[in-house]
């Protein structure tokens, strides 16, 4: 009996899997265990197990590249590949071409990691969102210019708001090269000072609306510095653009809605304002006339002309009551000197000689008494009227 080595064992097994057919382009279907990717080769090793059994399994650079998801621990899977020997370790295992997620097809799996990894970075979430102007002067449409969707939206913004202006940019909306050309178009229509974004394409199929399920598209819209309405023309589910943007429209006329103000509202708003503005103004302008009246008033008061006109009256005022006083008190003291002439001219002596009486001066005395004359004297008479002299003849 011959004798081989090692090598020449492990040979002849890989030899005898790669020649059963019944070991080579099989389907296998098992839970993935114990998955790396190594960061140089960019080959992929893990296990594929099911409940009694493990195999081991590698995936060479080459197909592992054209994978569209990740592979990862637990993910129940179908792999497509062949049995052979590792011949260093004398191990055999799975050499995988492809994998297909069981339950979902690759782009599901795809789509959901995507979905997974996005939302951990914080691309969805709420806080994130920005609110749309609310009279936005330029508005973009990133989509086909070629189709009903760029139509739609020129339809809604001519009747509800045709104070703004309308930028569009022409991308492809599907196929291999729409996600590169949407991305673009999305930093194209910021750089024009937009106002707000509409980003989006009519209805179609899932394949047709692949490339709004793209990272680069997802990436554009969360940088955009620009808010963002993603109107792509679907109901059943959101696509990354809808999680990512910062609202979501059902269809190119819903974004077109979103986007613009109604302008009747805005007239009915501007009249509303304009009486209110009035009013207002009315309302100030008669409480300044109010305060200027008083102000005018104060001033009024306080200016000298008037404080002359003021001083003038008072001094009338003073005159006249002057004059009433000197009046009344020359009527008091005439009264009073009547009464007292009256008096005087009762007493008086002219009074009692026009009754009768007269004088009797000696030496211009007034004689009272006899024994005031002797007989022989020369006396002056005087009379109520008139005079006359005489001589003492005799007295008694």
């Amino acid at each position: 009996m011959p004798i081989i080595t090692v090598t020449q064992i492990n040979k002849y097994i890989g030899s005898k899997l790669k020649s059963d057919k019944i070991l080579q382009g099989i389907l296998v279907k098992g839970e993935i265990s114990n998955f790396v990717r190594h960061y140089k080769s960019g080959h992929c090793y893990f296990s594929l197990k099911d409940s009694e059994s493990v195999i081991r399994a590698v995936m060479f650079s080459a197909a592992a590249s054209r994978l569209k998801f990740l592979p990862e621990d637990g993910m129940a899977v179908v792999v497509s590949g062949s049995v052979s020997v590792y011949e260093r370790d004398g191990a055999y295992q799975l050499y995988v071409n492809d994998i297909i997620p069981e339950g979902k097809g690759k782009e599901g799996a795809a789509l959901e990691q995507l979905r997974k990894k996005l939302e951990k970075e914080g691309l969805f979430a709420l806080e994130n969102k920005r609110s749309l102007p609310p009279t936005p002067a330029k508005i973009g449409a990133v989509t086909s210019l070629s189709g009903a969707a760029v139509r739609d939206i020129i339809n809604v913004l001519s009747r509800r708001y045709p104070l703004c202006e309308l930028y569009g940019v022409n991308t492809l909306v599907q196929g291999e090269d729409a996600p590169k050309s949407i991305s673009e178009g999305i930093f194209k229509a910021e750089a024009a000072g937009c106002d707000v974004i509409i980003v989006g394409r009519g209805g179609g199929s899932s394949e047709d609306l692949s490339a709004f399920n793209t990272e680069i598209v997802a990436r554009a819209i969360y940088n955009c510095k620009v808010p963002i309405i993603s109107a792509v023309g679907h109901e059943v589910d959101n696509t990354i653009a809808d999680l990512t943007a910062d609202m979501r429209a059902p269809t190119p006329s819903a974004a077109a809605e979103l986007a613009s103000p109604d302008i009747r509202r805005i007239m009915e708003s501007v009249d509303n304002y304009s009486m209110r503005i009035k009013k207002a103004g009315d309302l100030i302008m008669n409480g300044k006339l109010n305060e200027y009246s008083a102000l005018y008033g104060r001033l009024t008061a306080q200016s000298p002309e008037n404080r002359l006109k003021l001083m003038e009256e008072k001094i009338i005022g003073l005159r006249n009551r002057a004059d009433r006083a000197a009046i009344s008190c020359l009527d008091k003291n005439s009264a009073k000197l009547a009464e007292k002439i009256g008096r005087l001219e009762s007493l008086s002596p002219l009074k009692v000689m026009a009754r009768g009486y007269s004088l009797v001066y000696k030496n211009d005395r007034l004689v009272r008494s006899s024994d005031e004359v002797s007989e022989g004297d020369q006396i002056t008479l005087r009379f109520g009227n008139g005079g006359a002299e005489a001589e003492i003849v005799k007295k008694w």
